[in-house]
């Protein structure tokens, strides 16, 4: 179970954190890259090439402004590519159509603007089709995330 996250910049680290975060949280392994599609992409095709050599079963990457890296990634692989648009100019809405926007019969699935933990989720989602125990790890995490959820707000709150 291998999952590898790309974005474009260092300054979109904190926001990609939190793919990592999720990732982590139920015992995926992952490995983060900052390559550009426009300014390395000799270096990205490369990344791409070892990581599918390396037995990684999933993609996050992460986007800003034109948004280009994630449907970069999708258009040289056909391992699953899950788009991060990041807010960077128009609150992160020109990144969210970048993403999602993507041609007939090379789709990128996106989350949320800023929404690196979604996606993090979504790739366990993916892998555990594959990986029973990583279903239960999943399936764990949401029953303990609906018991939290009870035991902080079931009582109802004082306003």
């Amino acid at each position: 179970m291998r999952v590898a996250i790309f974005f474009g910049s260092k300054s979109d680290k904190e926001v990609m954190a939190g793919a990592a975060k999720a990732l982590k949280e139920l015992g995926v392994h992952y490995k983060a890259h900052v390559l550009s599609a426009h300014r390395v992409p000799e270096k990205l095709m490369e990344a791409l090439k070892a990581i599918e050599e390396g037995g990684y079963e999933c993609i996050i990457a992460g986007a800003g402004l034109a948004a280009h890296l994630p449907g970069v990634i999708a258009s040289h692989t056909v391992l699953p590519v899950i788009g991060v648009p990041i807010k960077a100019e128009l609150n992160g809405l020109d990144s969210l159509l970048s993403i999602v926007q993507m041609p007939k019969s090379i789709p990128v699935a996106t989350v949320g603007i800023n929404n690196s933990y979604n996606a993090g989720i979504l790739a366990v989602e993916i892998l555990s089709v594959k990986y029973p125990d990583l279903k239960d790890r999943l399936l764990n995490f949401r029953r303990d995330m609906k018991d939290k959820f009870i035991k902080d707000n079931g009582e109802g709150i004082e306003l």
